[in-house]
């Protein structure tokens, strides 16, 4: 935002034409004039719609120190547009401008405010003293970085969800047997929680309490020195880089989540743009009902603005919306795989949790009414109860619904939480806050007590009509749909999770599926690696799902067993002459215990800890000796 300041003897104004994005006016506004005033010209600029009630409440103090200065006690408010070529959207304008005026009112001054979007003529006198002309610019974003706004995205939606609705929540456990337990989070003491569940019992005292995490999660670290990703520093902040490593076990992911989605699922795959014209009423919309931050992009030569998606459903809703769709095509179910931006502060950004870059999974079903939406949802629920058992993380339920639909549905809920066997945290709203009336999460519990969201199903009754995304029933007759958003979770989230979920074992150890190395073969010396690679193209002639590399670099057998170790590597496989002479292989597995095995029993030991799950090929070179580091 740019002001400037004028100690004014008179100021006054009359509008002479509208323009296209003209406010309505009453007569007695479209003219005005003040004597012994401040005249504030003001131009509210793009970035200041990241945080419209801040850079508002910071104007007015800026207003306010200046009156105070130059001894006045009246303001007007002149939107000027050529303090900046960087302008926001009328709509945000006339917020901006709106919440200036009444925050002047509420401080005690006489305040007029021109209208937006009119021409004007105006006659102003200068007092002409020192502090007659002042110019202020207020930048947003070092604001939000010098007041270390640290909120979370469910912080933020709650806060500017607060300022909107006066929404009233009540709190309980919900367990498989139906007892309901009324609690209050905020006051609560942390060893008083006992839900019978502990990861829910950490949850609470993360998320809920608003606990914070005492130390940095251990996968920070370990993402790097394993060679799976690191913060690229030519980048922005919270984009990653990522190695061969963790390209692959990326990739393994994305082909699981697909898997899912398609061919479990029956979802039709598509593919939409990144990048949206913020002008178009249904972006702008959609953006300002889920409270991000975005990335604007601003070409060059064009007065245009654009923004990288935040969420999937930019495209995907358009799509939808030029569809022709008829209660037959019903349920219909949409997957794409959304890379998306959000610009979260800084100091929120932490290792593969916390990106302004991530992959999301999404499917979206479209249903005929809300029995069938429900019928819906509880699948989605069931199968990504089944991904979270699967994997093997631990892992919080929690439930967010509107009272009314609680009090009708509240056997559906128990329904799943029995499915499950796990209690859940409910928070029930006296209204609804957002599109949708209930809504999920599966609640990632990390190392050191954090949480992250993974997997979500919302049911949302509103979008179908503020979108136009309508079918035809068996009457003949077009209705609006059901929507059900929901995500496996971010690509980068499980991966952090599932880091997370290996640091607390003894023994940190990846899903051997997801292991980028699943067996290592150590020759004891240079004589057995002739040995070694026998094996390894055995291996390969097997066409076996076994990813495998071998040591044969001049170290001792004791330094490539702690380097194996160091990278978690499941399965190791020491060969010497007495090896080579049996036949049989000496193999140290990850869990501690040591087995002497022949290779194909090696093979189906391996196989069965992957049976069913996305395979890919070693991404590396298969000697260690001719394999670069990535990170010294």
């Amino acid at each position: 935002m740019k002001l400037l300041l004028i100690h004014s003897d008179y100021f006054e104004y009359e509008i002479t034409k509208d323009t296209p994005v003209a406010e309505e006016v009453e007569e007695d506004l479209k003219k005005g004039k003040m004597e012994e005033c401040l005249t504030a010209f003001i131009t509210v600029e793009s970035k200041d719609d990241v945080e419209k009630s801040l850079v508002a409440n910071e104007a007015s103090d800026e207003i306010s120190e200046v009156m105070s200065k130059v001894n006045v006690d009246k303001v007007i408010l002149y939107p000027y547009a050529h303090l900046s070529s960087d302008l926001s959207s009328p709509e945000t304008a006339i917020e901006v401008l709106v919440k200036i005026e009444n925050k002047l009112n509420e401080a005690g001054f006489e305040v007029k405010r021109s209208p937006f979007g009119w021409y004007k003529a105006f006659k102003i006198k200068c007092k002409g003293h020192p502090l007659s002309e002042l110019s202020r610019e207020i930048d947003i974003e070092e604001i939000i970085k010098s007041k270390e706004v640290k909120l979370s995205d469910e912080e933020r939606t709650k806060e500017a969800d607060a300022s909107e609705r006066d929404v009233e929540s009540e709190y309980y456990i919900l367990t498989p047997n139906g007892e309901e337990h009324l609690i209050e989070p905020k006051e609560i003491e942390p060893q008083s929680i006992a839900t019978g569940d502990p990861a829910l019992d950490q949850y609470i005292i993360s998320e809920e309490k608003e606990s914070t995490e005492s130390e940095e999660p251990p996968s920070v670290k370990s993402m790097k020195r394993l060679e799976i990703a690191d913060y690229e520093s030519a980048s922005d902040p919270g984009n990653l880089k990522f190695y061969p490593k963790g390209n692959l076990i990326f990739e393994l992911l994305k082909e699981w989540a697909r898997e899912i989605a398609v061919n479990e699922f029956g979802a039709m795959q598509i593919d939409t743009p990144i990048i949206y014209d913020w002008d178009q009423p249904d972006i702008r919309e959609q953006g300002q009902s889920f409270h991000e931050r975005h990335y604007r992009v601003l070409p060059p030569g064009e007065d245009k603005k654009l923004v990288l998606r935040f969420a999937g459903d930019f495209g995907l809703f358009r799509m939808l919306k030029d569809s022709i769709i008829s209660y037959k095509n019903l349920p219909t179910r949409i997957y794409e795989f959304s890379k998306s931006f959000r610009y979260e502060n800084r100091g929120e950004l932490t290792g593969l949790k916390r990106l302004r870059a991530f992959h999301m999974p999404d499917i979206h079903s479209f249903t005929k009414n809300l029995d069938s939406g429900w019928e819906e949802y509880q699948k989605l629920y069931k199968k990504y109860s089944d991904l979270a058992e699967g994997i093997g993380i631990e892992y919080a339920i929690v439930f967010r619904v509107v009272d009314d639909f609680y009090e009708d549905n509240k056997n559906k809920i128990l329904e799943m939480l029995r499915y499950s066997d796990k209690p859940a945290f409910i928070e029930v709203m006296s209204e609804r806050r957002h599109y949708w009336v209930v809504k999920h999460e599966f609640q990632g519990i990390d190392s050191v007590g954090g949480n992250a969201q993974l997997s979500t199903v919302q049911l949302d009754v509103e979008d179908a009509e503020r979108y136009d995304i309508t079918f035809t029933d068996n009457q003949g007759m077009e209705k609006g749909c059901i929507i059900l958003h929901s995500s496996i979770g971010s690509i980068e989230r499980w991966m952090y999770e599932i880091l997370e979920s290996a640091h607390k074992m003894d023994k940190p150890t990846l899903p051997i599926w997801l292991s980028p190395v699943q067996l290592r073969i150590l020759p004891v010396s240079d004589d057995n690696i002739d040995y070694a690679q026998r094996l390894g193209r055995k291996l390969d002639e097997h066409r076996c799902n076994v990813r495998s590399d071998i040591d044969d670099r001049s170290l001792s057998l004791g330094k490539k067993i702690r380097e194996a170790e160091k990278e978690w590597i499941p399965y190791i496989v020491v060969v010497g002459d007495r090896e080579e002479k049996s036949g049989k292989l000496n193999v140290r597995i990850r869990n501690g215990e040591n087995r002497e095995v022949k290779l194909d029993e090696l093979i189906k030991m391996v196989e069965r800890k992957t049976e069913s799950m996305p395979f890919r090929e070693l991404p590396l070179p298969d000697r260690l000796s001719v394999r670069p580091k990535f990170v010294g």
